[in-house]
């Protein structure tokens, strides 16, 4: 039994575990801080909080009293519940048995109250059966006697239009007939009824009747073939008038179609193709003709149409119609008589013609009978959107600042457009060949005058001009685009693009690229003359100020013209046709203009670098090895300096409205010359220590130059831009680093080697050949060198070549030095 107690202690802790679940429950339902009623009690550690020390075992009588206490408690608590539990099953099936009776009283009484509701139905329904009845017999009724209404206002309205219309009381008729329609729609549903369907019968011949009679009745008052028209309106006829707005639509566009014809008899007679005054020269009074007949009209039959007919600006489209066609006709005759004058004489009268149509109708008689309702475009940066409905006389000038102005918005589209003008595109190719040859004609004046003029005076405060020549020619341009969009957006735009772009070209080879100065230099900047002068630092022939001033004028030509022949391509795409949009394209003009604007900075650098080379000649020519002491910058590094401060300043200032152009310069000339410094370095043989010194003192000093070379000169100091200081620093740092690999000591010679790899990082036998020979070391002893710096190279990439192997099987720098100093002193021999 003893053994057995453990296991049976267990298996009841084992029983009073309760689930989280539960448990929550019980402590939301019976909340308590007393820790017996924890879940988790521990009974050593409540003890240890009753007596955590030996002194508080004093009071152990005292606590285990209270707990048979409240053990007690607990027990008389459970025992009450367990008793009193023993009731609950028999009080609840009494309730349950209470409920159900409940629930079957409510069952009854809601049967009770259904049927009854049923009853009140059938009641109610009994009581309204009557009332029902009565309300379709009302119903009924009155549709009755409103249909009866109306066949008798249809029968008696037939039998008045047919009496009216054999009277001719169109006035009556008109608003008759609009109500016998209307009242015969009501009756679309019984038509299956002979009586209804014969006066639906009555109704169309009656309408048939009244086409007929009304068209008889025009054709009496306006006769086709007759010339002479009655002296006024007349009632009846405007009376007709109303009635066919009501009939059958082509009843109203055979009034219109035969009156039109009519009133436009004797434009056909009086300008016929035989007559004289059909001739384009007289194309005047053919407009002229019409606003007469549109003002008699107006006074004499104005008020006999109705006005949504609109029957002015009927006659006047139909007047166009003939006018182009008539035209088209005698063009196609008497095309070899057409000159570029009468045609735009005759197109500018049309198109004004056209635009007066455009202020006095809106256009809604037009074959699609749409209007296309104007928008107003973004603002553009196109300098040539300007006011462009003005004649092909008006004067339209395109200046440099006109690019940032705000743009006017472009007019709306005139509905009226090549109504008739559209005749003329077929021999819009005399206008193109006259510009073709008007245009030619622009340019050799353009080149005869700058020969007559000859080059734009200096004046640097106000930086490069623009040559007053381009303006002229994108006026003219303008003026031409003008013209051919109000006449054509079709193919003459493409060939007038044509001829843009041939002048284009023309502009900038003769008048730009014609006249820049010509370089007396060669390629590699020495001269023949150079060559003859025995004279150290002799210079070679300079460009004046005028011939700079001139070069940075065209470059600031080409550059406006650059700008402008992209916004002219814009504006050509906007005026042709959608479809023909592709079509235009200006790049290959724009390339060209940037060919220019090349080939002038190249110039500009090519006249600084031969201004420079007799310096470096000097440099080259210097016994380097006799120097003794390190002094001030040697004079050819005065003589690039002193050039370098004449030219440069002369160009920042001419483009001034150009920097980027300007940087580009730079950037070049700095390209051009560290090279061509480091070649005549290596020409600089043999160096002593101190020499070298020198040298390194006045490449130091060129380098200072060249990085303040943007800003020399000037009262506003900016810094040089990132691009072409990277460039300076570059170049001169390894000029400057030869001359320390010259100054180091040869010996030994693995260190003088692994020095020279780590400061030039260069693998070329050819330069450490070149360095061997400043260095004035003997032939013996640069082979080992060469040995040696071969050995110590880094291996090159499998399939490559080495650079040394490469660079022998060209001409060096050094045999080509040397070929031109035999050819100079064969010259010197003969001469």
């Amino acid at each position: 039994m003893e053994e057995d107690e453990p296991e049976l202690a267990a298996g009841l802790e084992a029983a009073l575990e309760l689930a989280p679940a539960v448990q929550a429950a019980i402590e939301q339902v019976f909340p308590s801080q007393d820790p017996l009623d924890r879940a988790d009690f521990n009974a050593v550690e409540y003890i240890n909080t009753l007596f955590p020390t030996e002194q508080s075992l004093a009071n152990i009588d005292e606590v285990v009293n209270k707990i048979r206490l409240k053990i007690r408690r607990l027990d008389d608590n459970i025992r009450t519940v367990v008793r009193g539990q023993t009731n609950v099953g028999q009080d609840g099936r009494q309730a349950l048995e209470e409920a159900q009776k409940a629930i079957q009283q409510l069952f009854g009484k809601i049967k009770d109250i259904k049927d009854k509701a049923e009853k009140s139905e059938q009641m109610v329904k009994e009581i309204t059966r009557d009332i029902k009845q009565l309300d379709h017999a009302k119903r009924h009724l009155t549709t009755s006697i409103t249909t009866l209404n109306h066949l008798h206002m249809l029968a008696g309205g037939v039998d008045s239009l047919e009496a009216m219309t054999r009277r001719r009381q169109y006035g009556e008729v008109a608003n008759l007939l609009q109500g016998v329609v209307n009242v015969l729609e009501h009756f679309n549903k019984y038509m299956g009824i002979p009586q209804i369907r014969q006066l639906s019968e009555r109704v169309k011949a009656a309408q048939n009747e009244l086409g007929q009679q009304i068209l008889a009745d025009f054709e009496e008052a306006f006769p086709s073939q007759g010339t002479k028209r009655p002296g006024g309106p007349s009632n009846v006829l405007r009376d007709a008038c109303l009635v066919a707005n009501v009939l059958d639509p082509r009843i109203k566009q055979e009034i219109i179609k035969k009156f039109i014809k009519q009133h436009l008899s004797e434009y056909l007679v009086l300008f016929q193709e035989n007559q004289d005054v059909a001739w384009l020269d007289k194309i005047d009074r053919r407009y002229a003709w019409i606003k007469r007949q549109l003002v008699d009209y107006e006074e004499k039959y104005g008020r006999m149409f109705p006005p949504e007919w609109c029957m002015t600006e009927r006659i006047a489209v139909e007047f166009c119609h003939v006018t182009r066609t008539e035209l088209a006709k005698i063009m196609r005759t008497r095309a070899k008589e057409i000159e570029v004058k009468l045609l735009l004489f005759a197109i500018q009268r049309t198109t004004n013609f056209e635009g007066l149509l455009a202020k006095r109708f809106s256009g809604c008689t037009l074959a699609d009978g749409t209007v296309k309702k104007p928008e107003v475009p973004a603002p553009s940066t196109n300098p040539f959107l300007e006011d462009e409905t003005g004649t092909e006389t008006d004067e339209i000038v395109i200046e440099k600042s006109d690019m940032d102005k705000p743009k006017k918005p472009k007019v709306p589209d005139n509905p009226f457009h090549g109504i008739v003008s559209k005749c003329f595109e077929p021999h819009l190719y005399v206008y193109i060949e006259s510009q073709d040859k008007n245009l030619g004609e622009l340019i050799d004046r353009f080149v005869a005058d700058f020969k007559a003029q000859g080059p734009p005076k200096p004046n640097v405060d106000e930086g490069g001009a623009v040559l007053p020549s381009c303006a002229d020619l994108f006026v003219y341009y303008k003026k031409c685009m003008v013209q051919c969009s109000q006449l054509s957006t079709g193919e003459p735009m493409i060939a007038l693009t044509t001829i843009f772009q041939k002048y284009l070209r023309e502009y900038a080879w003769k008048i730009l690229s014609g006249n820049l100065p010509k370089t007396t230099s060669s390629s590699g900047g020495l001269t023949i003359t150079s060559l003859l002068k025995e004279k150290e630092g002799s210079e070679v022939a300079k460009f004046t100020l005028e011939e700079l001033c001139l070069i940075c004028s065209i470059l600031s030509t080409a550059e406006y013209c650059l700008a402008t022949t992209q916004q002219l391509e814009e504006k050509l795409k906007e005026k042709v046709d959608v479809s023909l949009v592709e079509r235009i394209n200006l790049t290959g003009e724009m390339d060209t203009f940037s060919i220019v604007i090349s080939n002038s900075i190249q110039l500009l650098v090519q006249d600084l670098d031969a201004a420079c080379d007799p310096a470096l000649t000097a440099m080259s020519k210097m016994q380097w090895q006799n120097v003794e002491h390190v002094g001030d910058q040697s004079p050819y590094v005065t003589s690039v300096i002193l050039h370098i401060k004449q030219n440069v300043p002369i160009i920042r200032d001419n483009l001034a409205s150009m920097r980027k152009y300007f940087t580009q310069f730079c950037i070049k000339f700095a390209n051009s010359f560290i090279p061509k410094f480091i070649n005549h370095l290596f020409k600089c043989k043999p160096i002593s220590m101190v020499g070298a010194e020198q040298l390194l003192l006045d490449t130091h000093s060129l380098k200072m130059v060249l990085l303040d070379l943007p800003s020399i000169g000037s009262q506003v100091v900016r810094k040089a831009p990132a691009s072409y200081t990277k460039i300076v620093v570059k170049g001169m740092t390894r000029a400057e680093m030869i001359l320390k690999v010259v100054m180091a000591p040869h010996e030994p010679p693995v260190v003088f080697v692994d020095n020279y790899i780590k400061l030039l990082a260069d693998c070329s036998t050819d330069t450490f050949q070149k360095i061997l020979d400043m260095k004035g070391l003997k032939r013996s002893e640069q082979s080992s060198m060469l040995d040696l710096f071969r050995q110590r190279l880094p291996a090159p990439p499998s399939g490559v070549e080495s650079t040394g192997s490469l660079s022998l099987s060209a001409p060096t720098p050094e045999q080509e030095s040397s070929r031109i100093r035999k050819l100079e002193k064969l010259i010197k021999k003969r001469l």
